[in-house]
């Protein structure tokens, strides 16, 4: 699997990614796509990075990170629908932890409660239960 940092110019395709992602793990964000793609394109001009993977000249999955000086916060890591399970989720996070986050800091993601696949994922690539955040939401 080849691999590429994302720049301003891929915010497009990105945010049509996040759309999907936000969608797939029942995230109750409602933002549109070209509202998604400011954001991405703030974040990718201050703080956060983001990693493009692909095969066969096709976008497969992405990640998006930012790194302090005590840790690396994973916010999205995203494969197309139709290349799950097929292991590219696995080899995207072994590719960032051998390749791109060379460093000993903690590695944090978070993950929706309800999203047990995703749960399991985490798990099975090394992440470890830490924090459980709990909410009234008023509406």
């Amino acid at each position: 699997m080849l691999f590429r940092a994302a720049t301003l110019g891929d915010s497009g395709l990105l945010a049509e990614l996040n759309h999907q992602l936000i969608r797939d793990e029942g995230h109750r964000n409602t933002m549109t796509v070209a509202e998604l793609e400011q954001r991405m394109r703030g974040w990718l001009a201050s703080e956060y990075n983001a990693v493009i993977f692909e095969q066969a000249n096709e976008v497969v999955a992405y990640a998006l990170y930012r790194e302090s000086a005590a840790e690396i916060y994973l916010r999205q890591l995203f494969v197309a629908r139709h290349q799950r399970r097929k292991g590219i989720g696995q080899q995207a996070v072994e590719i960032l932890r051998a390749k791109i986050w060379l460093t000993h800091k903690r590695l944090t993601v978070d993950v929706l409660v309800q999203n047990l696949a995703a749960i399991s994922f985490w798990r099975t690539v090394g992440y470890q239960d830490y924090c459980l955040t709990l909410e009234i939401k008023n509406v």
